[in-house]
């Protein structure tokens, strides 16, 4: 037997790294089978390289659990190590680097520690009052007898000669008795399921039960009689469809595995992105696009990122664009490594290049989509239009890669580009200014009015209702040349579009001041504004508009949060628009009567607001017992 003390100063590593990694601690089963599928799949490369002269047989990884021991074992067939190689990886190697670890966060809030500290071997420690290795390498002659090493996370360790027939590794841990739960079957396939699903090594827990029939056997009713039979429980699916070639696969290979990485995920992804990249860098993924909802919240966290098919995290913000974060999928990448902070991949220059080519691959596909087949892009729009205005809002170079596929839908659900749009419309929508008006509806129902009013014009509509349209907005209005957005209600419809020719106003600017004081009885005047304008008779005698830079200013204050917290509370503003040329506004300048000038302009007001659903409560109920009195 050999003894030892490993060359650390710590006194004990085992309290050490358990207290800075115990909110992270089951991770310790996933850097164990790591080593075991790393070692079985060295063993693989060589006996296919001609290295190695050895029968491969049952390869699979075994996890089991002895509750009467309270021991968890993790067991691979794979190279195995000599007593020497025991010596240099784990006595030095690995006590080396907890040493290094320990040194670097002893005097750390462990709280403010977050994600893998490179822990290998020794974060077995975390949950094991002692650990055992039984171990033989595949190698043969003097030196390769089987090996059994033990320590109880102290620097003291033991090795001494084993028996062993068969190759490979059994990693043998004493469960603490703080950390009993992982002697429970549920939670060890819980963390199985999490990290190890797509291993490409088969990893073995425990039994499962499946029904076969009894052959020549059948009950009462002729039926075939079953049996349950018990088989070992596979955890894993070796070969995950993003490690295989796109031309080998359908359609329904897609929607398959999107099922089996989002069981409860009831809708079908609109279409996939299946990334395969050897250069600069090796990266493999299927990203699916999913129907995006209104809360955008409710999307995230669903790309799952691997190392060589290895489970690292599903929060990849920072790691990834932030707007593909609303896309579901799996990205693995040996360059990504596994064992390092959060902070460390966000600063990574191989995950930086790898998150640049991916929003690259997507512009791609979308412009591909686009080109191939524009029907069909323009009957996912709806469902993709948020995702490709999240990524042009924050992206730039996303935007001017995807710029020519932006698509706008006008009110008959026709599909536009900035470029076709401007042509459609700016023979009719182009201003005094010789700028280009782009009108749009937030709400067609409840501006239903002006959207007729602007067809009856020959005005065309962009349907703008979308969760970021008040921000998309304000982005196109900077990117396109002499372009400008303005909200179908904003202005009344003889002012949205400005010509050159005005009409004459039949009131003059006397009459217009002595009717005013009678618009604005009984109206907050922070909040309403009463103007007169030159209209066409046909027009309404008044109505109410938002003035759209303190609308849409309002609108992104509601959505932005804090950026634009520098407005304060800003409050409704409206413009009281009276028509100076409609006949009812024109008559009440000859109304002697001052009790019926009063109720008339305040029913025309108050009609004004009943269209922009502002009347309520108690000035609805006089609305309506007045109406009755009029009609009376």
């Amino acid at each position: 037997m050999q003894t030892g003390k490993i060359n650390v100063q710590t006194e004990n590593i085992f309290p050490v790294i358990k207290k800075f990694l115990y909110s992270d601690h089951e991770i310790f089963l996933r850097e164990l089978i790591s080593n075991a599928t790393d070692a079985t799949e060295k063993m693989k490369a060589l006996v296919r390289s001609g290295n190695a002269d050895v029968e491969l047989g049952d390869l699979t990884v075994k996890v089991t659990i002895d509750k009467d021991a309270k021991t968890l074992t993790i067991s691979d067939r794979g190279i195995g190590m000599s007593q020497e190689e025991v010596d240099k990886y784990i006595n030095q190697i690995a006590f080396s680097s907890a040493e290094e670890f320990v040194k670097k966060f002893k005097d750390v809030d462990g709280t403010n520690i977050i994600g893998h500290f490179g822990l290998g071997f020794y974060s077995a420690f975390m949950v094991s009052n002692k650990v055992e290795i039984f171990t033989k390498t595949y190698k043969k002659g003097p030196g390769t007898k089987a090996v059994k090493w033990e320590c109880d996370g102290s620097p003291n360790y033991t090795m001494e000669e084993a028996k062993a027939s068969d190759r490979g590794t059994d990693i043998v841990l004493h469960i603490a008795e703080d950390s009993l739960e992982f002697l429970e079957e549920q939670r060890i396939l819980g963390i199985l399921n999490k990290y190890c699903k797509f291993l490409p090594v088969p990893i073995e827990f425990g039994e499962e039960s499946s029904w076969e029939e009894v052959e020549g056997s059948t009950d009462k009713e002729g039926k075939p009689e079953t049996k349950e039979v018990k088989k070992p429980r596979i955890i894993n699916n070796t070969e995950p469809l993003w490690k295989k070639a796109p031309a080998d696969l359908k359609g329904e290979d897609y929607e398959n595995f999107y099922r089996e990485l989002y069981p409860m995920q009831f809708e079908k992804p609109l279409f996939q992105i299946h990334l395969n990249v050897d250069y600069p860098f090796n990266l493999t993924g299927i990203l699916y696009f999913p129907k995006v909802k209104k809360n955008m919240e409710v999307q995230r966290d669903k790309i799952q990122l691997y190392s060589n098919q290895v489970f690292i995290t599903d929060s990849v913000e920072n790691i990834v664009p932030d707007f593909l974060t609303l896309l579901h999928g799996v990205i693995d990448s040996p360059d990504i490594p596994l064992n390092v902070s959060r902070s460390y991949l966000q600063s990574d220059g191989n995950v930086k290049k790898i998150s640049n080519h991916i929003s690259k691959k997507v512009a791609d596909k979308l412009e591909e989509l686009f080109k191939n087949d524009r029907a069909s892009f323009e009957q996912k729009w709806d469902d993709i239009k948020v995702f490709i205005q999240y990524g042009a809002l924050s992206d730039e170079k996303f935007y001017d890669r995807a710029k020519k596929i932006v698509l706008f839908k006008n009110q008959d659900g026709q599909y536009f580009t900035s470029e076709e749009y401007t042509e459609k419309v700016k023979a009719n929508q182009t201003d005094k200014h010789e700028t280009t008006i782009f009108l749009y509806s937030n709400d067609a129902e409840s501006q239903y009015s002006y959207l007729e009013k602007a067809k009856e014009r020959g005005y065309d509509v962009l349907m703008m209702e979308g969760v970021l349209d008040n921000h998309f907005v304000d982005f196109m209005e900077r990117k396109l040349e002499k372009v400008r957005f303005v909200r179908v209600d904003s202005e009344s419809i003889d002012k949205l579009i400005e010509k050159e020719e005005a009409q004459v106003s039949k009131l003059t600017e006397d009459q217009q001041k002595a009717l005013k004081p009678y618009f604005e009885k009984d109206l907050d005047t922070k909040s309403f504004n009463v103007v007169f304008e030159s209209l066409s008779e046909t027009e309404e005698p008044v109505m109410i508009t938002r003035p759209e830079f303190m609308r849409r200013m309002k609108d992104m204050q509601a959505m932005g949060g804090s950026q634009y917290s520098f407005m304060g509370d800003m409050p409704d503003q409206y413009n009281v628009v009276i028509n100076s040329n409609h006949p009812m506004v024109a008559s009440l300048i000859e109304d002697a009567d001052e009790a019926h000038k009063e109720t008339i302009t305040k029913q025309l007001v108050d009609l004004a607001k009943l269209s922009q659903n502002l009347l309520k409560g108690k000035d609805l109920a006089n609305f309506v017992k007045r109406s009755v009195e009029i009609i009376k």
